[in-house]
Formats: C-alpha cells, structure tokens, sequence
C-alpha cells in the first residue's frame, strides 16, 4: 500500500519505519524541515534500538521517504496516519491543536476519497473534532469528497517500540467504517498472522483504551512505591514482597519494581489526561489522583534518602548520578527522576557529575538553567570522581554490576543511593558502602562518614 504519515515523531517515525519494512511505501511528513533534512541524510534524531538500522534498509530500498511538502504528501495517497505531538496543556488534558492543523491541512487538499487513521494518543472523541475539522475545509471548496476516520493507538514501549511493533500483543481499530476496517486489517495482516490480533471497536472505546492501558501500568507502580514505603516502616522488604505478590497468577510480574517514580512522554501525560477528562465530566477520579500524586512525591524520595545519608546537608556535596534517561535503551528525560533529583541537589548547594550512555545531550538541554553545577561525564567511573556520593536513577544493563569495593574506596562518604534497587544490600554493606534503597526496610544501613 501507499500511505502517508504525518509527524516524524516517536510514533510517526516507528510507525512509518516499521510498515514500510513489510512493503508498504510510506512518505513522512513533518513541518520541521530541519528534521526532513536530517531524516533524508540518513541520520535518525532519536536514540531507538533497530530504528537506525529499519529506517536505512528501507531508505535504500525506496520504500520510505521524508517530505516537509504537504501538497506532495496529500498527492502520495488516500491512506493517511496522523501521528503528531498531544503534549500536556496548562489544565493537564492534552492539547489536539496539531492533530486538528493536521486534519485540516488534509481537508484543503484532498482530491479523492480518504481514510485519515489517527495513531497520536488523544482524548475521547477526537476522532469527531478531526472529522468536522474535514468536513469543514472540504465545505470550504466546495467539494463533497467521502472520508473516513478511524482509531488507531500505539501500544510501544520506548526501548522496544520496533520489536513492538513488529510483534504486537494487540492491534486496536476504532470506527463503524466497514471499508476503513478492511483497509487497516489488510495493511496489518502481515503482523497479525500467527494468531488473530486484531480488535475492532468503535472509535470513543479505541481512544479510551489507549489511556486505560497506561494508567493501569501507572497505578502498579505507585502503589508499589506506596507500599514501598509502608515496607520500610514495617522493616519489610518490598523486593521480597514483589516477588511473593507476582507469583499469584491474578497479579502477574510485571510492573510491580518500586523505584524512583516512573517517568516519559506517556505515563505521566496520559494520567493528566484522564484525569483532565474526568473533571469535564465532573468525576472525582480518586485512584486516578492518587496514582499522579504518589509518582510526584516518589520523584523527591531519592534526594531525601541522599539528604538523610548524608547527615542532613548536600551543600558542598558532589553527587555523582548513574542514568539520566527516564527508562533504558532511549535518550528520553522528559519527566525523568533524575532531572527531580539533579535540581534538588544543585538547589541544596550540591554539584553533579552525571553519566548516562545515550542521554547525555537530551539530559544537557533539560538542564540548561543549571549547566554550571552539572558535569556530564564520559563514563560511570568518571562520574564517581570526587563525589561524595552515587544516586542509580535509571537502571541500564552497565550498572548492573560494578565493582562495590573500588566504589566504596572512590566515594568520599561512601554512600550509594539505590533508585532502581538493582543491588542485594547486604553485597553492597559488605563493601563498606552505606547502603539506600526503595522499601529495603529489612536492610539497615552502614553508617556514613
């Protein structure tokens, strides 16, 4: 099939990789002629494990292009995937204002008949404000052209979103359009081959589901974190605790870690969302609440539990900090733990030495206002040198096992600040270092000098 995707984003970009691979032709189009520049050099702007290698393969067999030219866009086909940026408003919902210029942008030129597929995750019943939006440009010509919207949400996780596209657990359509469902399910049958994973809905239960999914996963993490908490007080062990609860069949393992607070472009904005949402209809959404403000306060916890290992004072502390990106295998910091964490300190009179493999130059602009405290490094080891302490924020396959002797020899006050709680304590006690982790209540820790 031809088709066209509009927005080089995460999803677009992934998304217009990843159906091309199968032998669609995809055209891209972004308004940032600075990024087609980029993607037409060969040179893929975010760090995304396989997208560099999907997008070149596919580049050098003709099979995707990148366009800032809507006119040559709209001309390409009469398949169209709107995948822009739904980004945080000021009340919390998300802001549909691209995907409506979007659609509208379509409106002024469409010729023939069309099926627009929104892909960006956006608030119930979007797919009305794009089909008037449609219909309105198409009245302004005069003209009468059929169209059809559908749903169509991502389900990818950043770090794996190509394998996840290539091998989806499910594929979500969302409209009444006959036509549209045979459309879709044709361009998704080769990834729906070894058993059925395609689910036809209508398209206000489409786009809820998108946000329902990740408030799901959102909710298991704060109440981990919560019961994190509880397990301290309690002189439990939440990692023992974790392993115990997802054990039952009912629960399942997954997404049960407590840690530093999740973070990214989509837990976070999807729960401010819903929530958004919920006030519209005048529902109070208490669990909803709750999951928001457990992550908020989760974020601060690691500069308390730094604070209290150092005796209560970080001025004139050097704090070193293992991972930037908010999850790993991505250079994505938007509402990281870290950058909480990093603006904590330097505000409390610390310096930094940060590391992270991908997230350097991400995590650089994020913290622009506070450069002059901050030392991006160009290694673990080098973070940790002069620092008084290390903070584990993200938890990337390198840090998995260091050396806990040298550390211990490395850190002025010998301090380690489990995030992610990747380390057993009683290892890291018996290197000499003081050890603090999420919920690890049954560990007491070494003291700190």
């Amino acid at each position: 099939m031809k088709l066209t995707v509009i927005g080089t984003g995460y999803v677009g970009l992934v998304t217009g990789a990843c159906l091309a691979d199968v032998g669609n032709h995809v055209l891209c189009l972004d308004i940032d002629r600075a990024k087609v520049a980029r993607l037409n050099a060969g040179e893929v702007p975010i760090h995304e494990p396989g997208l560099d290698e999907v997008v070149a393969r596919n580049r050098h067999a003709g099979r995707i292009e990148f366009t800032a030219d809507y006119d040559r866009a709209v001309d390409h086909c009469d398949l169209f995937f709107i995948a822009v940026g739904t980004p945080t408003d000021e009340d919390g919902s998300a802001d549909v204002r691209h995907v409506e210029i979007a659609a509208r942008e379509l409106g002024r030129r469409l010729q023939r008949k069309a099926l627009v597929v929104v892909k960006s995750t956006v608030p119930v019943g979007t797919h009305t404000l794009v089909a008037n939006a449609l219909r309105e440009e198409l009245a302004a010509r005069k003209r009468e052209l059929a169209f059809a919207v559908a749903s169509n949400p991502e389900f990818l996780k950043e770090g794996a979103a190509v394998a996840d596209f290539m091998h989806p657990d499910r594929i979500l359509i969302g409209t009444d359009d006959a036509e549209a469902i045979e459309t879709l399910s044709r361009l998704y049958a080769p990834f729906n081959r070894n058993r059925d994973r395609l689910i036809v809905l209508d398209a206000r239960s489409s786009e809820l589901a998108k946000y329902a999914a990740n408030a799901m996963l959102a909710t298991r993490i704060s109440f981990m974190n919560e019961l994190a908490r509880l397990a301290e007080k309690l002189g439990a062990d939440i990692e023992r605790v974790r392993h115990a609860m997802g054990a039952d069949p009912r629960i399942g393992p997954s997404f049960l870690y407590a840690g530093a607070g999740y973070g990214g472009s989509c837990f976070p904005k999807d729960v401010r969302a819903l929530l958004a949402m919920a006030r519209e209809h005048v529902l109070p959404a208490r669990v909803l609440s709750a999951v928001h403000d457990v992550n908020e306060e989760q974020k601060h916890l690691l500069t308390t539990k730094l604070r209290e290992a150092l005796r209560g004072e970080l001025r004139d502390r050097v704090i070193a900090v293992w991972g930037l990106a908010f999850k790993p295998n991505t250079d994505d910091v938007r509402e990281a733990p870290s950058l909480v964490l990093i603006r904590n300190a330097i505000a409390a009179g610390a310096t930094v030495r940060a590391y992270d493999p991908q997230a350097r130059e991400t995590a650089r602009a994020a913290l622009s206002d506070e450069q002059n405290r901050i030392t991006f490094c160009d290694s673990a080891q080098e973070a940790c040198t002069g620092a008084d302490a290390l903070v584990v924020v993200t938890e990337w396959l390198e840090f998995r096992s260091p050396d806990f002797r040298a550390l211990a020899t490395q850190l002025r006050a010998r301090v380690l600040v489990d995030g992610r709680n990747l380390y057993d304590p009683r290892t890291v006690r018996a290197a000499g270092l003081r050890y603090e982790g999420i919920g690890r209540g049954a560990a007491a820790p070494a003291s700190a000098t």
